[in-house]
């Protein structure tokens, strides 16, 4: 018998207790089976919401942010920057969201909050090569140099996407017009060498390099730089002016006459090549001691040079100019008084006669000429030429 009363209770036995421990045992690993089965399927539910989640999440991310870019590349700044911080939202950290709001807040001026978002980043990224060249442009623009240089170099020979080479290069170039900005020519000098010579074949580059030399005033390189941008056959009117100006600075004024010419032929509105030609013209013509001239010749343009310098020293006298006269009395040396003491003996027989007088009369030339480019401005034409002539000489 497997059950008993004891005071109107059921009373389970031995008996019975076995069997049911028996019957819980023999279905265990289908409940087990089961309960693993719910578990996993719940796991799976819980982890494809997630998923769905999160997808949702970068959806409306990548959304948010692709609308940025587009505002921020038609400059829509305002927009850009309030893209931008909502899908910073839906992708908290996100380093390129964060370096297109700093952009987007740079183009609204609102320089301090880009910087913030710039600096977090480098510091993340110090080698980030956008991230180095937007500080260098903000140093710059609080004129903070020793930092701006600094950003500048970082992003020089920093990791960029894409061509790297090209990114460096346009780097390089924007810091060679930061440091011409700032008229620090000798350093902008040094950073054109260094991009001059990583440069390829490329006219267009070559050009524009030489263009960047003539700012910096380094004439020999400007015109290296021209004469391989032209070596292609593509004689870019602008190369050829700026051929022309490097040569023409450097005193190689048969260099610079034919480069001259072919700009003006190439583009005859160009009217500053075409007055640097006149006066090249004027230098060759003025030039007493180029050594193939005739006797002749040479005492004919001593003779129109003697003219000239004394034509400068009158005008220069009785215009009345606030820098001061050139008379005799007030220009030093009596350069007045020298000109019309040695002027009868400046002719054709004179010359011919005493052929010491012509370092006589072209160094009283030279010495007018300086002095009245001091004293009353300066000379065009002629006078100009002369002057030119006068450094030549000097250099001789």
């Amino acid at each position: 018998m497997t059950l008993a009363l004891q005071g109107g209770k059921k009373i389970i036995t031995t008996a019975e207790k076995k069997r049911d421990l028996r019957l819980y045992f023999s279905h265990e690993p289908a409940i087990l089976a089961l309960l693993f089965f719910l578990a996993v399927g719940l796991f799976l539910g819980v982890t494809g919401l997630s998923h769905i989640y999160y997808a949702q999440r970068e959806s409306l991310a990548n959304r948010w942010f692709t609308r940025g870019v587009t505002d921020l590349k038609a400059q829509r700044f305002q927009n850009a920057v309030a893209d931008f911080r909502t899908a910073l939202l839906y992708s908290r950290g996100d380093y390129t969201y964060q370096l297109n709001l700093a952009e987007a807040l740079l183009g609204l001026k609102r320089t301090d909050e880009a910087y913030a978002y710039l600096l977090n980043l480098w510091e993340q990224e110090p080698e980030n090569g956008l991230v180095n060249l937007e500080l260098a442009r903000i140093a710059a623009h609080k004129r903070e140099i020793e930092q701006a240089l600094r950003y500048y170099h970082n992003a020089i020979y920093a990791a960029w996407p894409g061509d790297q080479e090209v990114q460096r290069r346009e780097t390089r170039v924007e810091l060679v017009d930061y440091l011409l900005g700032i008229n620090a020519k000798a350093q902008a000098q040094s950073e054109l060498i260094a991009l001059a010579a990583n440069l390829t074949d490329d006219p267009v580059q070559q050009a524009r390099v030489g263009d960047l030399f003539l700012r910096a005033q380094d004439y020999e390189h400007a015109l290296n730089e021209y004469r391989l941008s032209m070596k292609s056959g593509r004689n870019d009117a602008a190369a050829l002016a700026g051929a022309g100006m490097a040569a023409f600075q450097l005193g190689r004024y048969d260099l610079a006459d034919s480069y001259l010419q072919a700009a003006v032929a190439a583009n005859p509105n160009d009217a500053q090549s075409e007055a640097r030609l006149k006066t090249t013209e004027l230098v060759l013509r003025m030039n007493p001691f180029q050594r193939q001239l005739s006797v002749a010749e040479r005492d004919r343009i001593v003779i129109e040079a003697f003219g000239s310098a004394g034509e400068r020293l009158k005008s220069c006298s009785s215009s009345g100019h606030s820098m001061g006269s050139v008379s005799a009395g007030s220009v030093p040396g009596g350069l007045a008084e020298r000109w019309e003491k040695l002027q009868p003996q400046i002719t054709e027989q004179g010359l011919r006669g005493n052929p010491d007088l012509v370092e006589a009369a072209m160094q009283l030339v030279f010495d007018i000429e300086r002095q009245t480019s001091v004293e009353c401005g300066p000379p065009e034409g002629t006078d100009m030429a002369l002057l030119l002539i006068a450094k030549l000489h000097e250099g001789s």
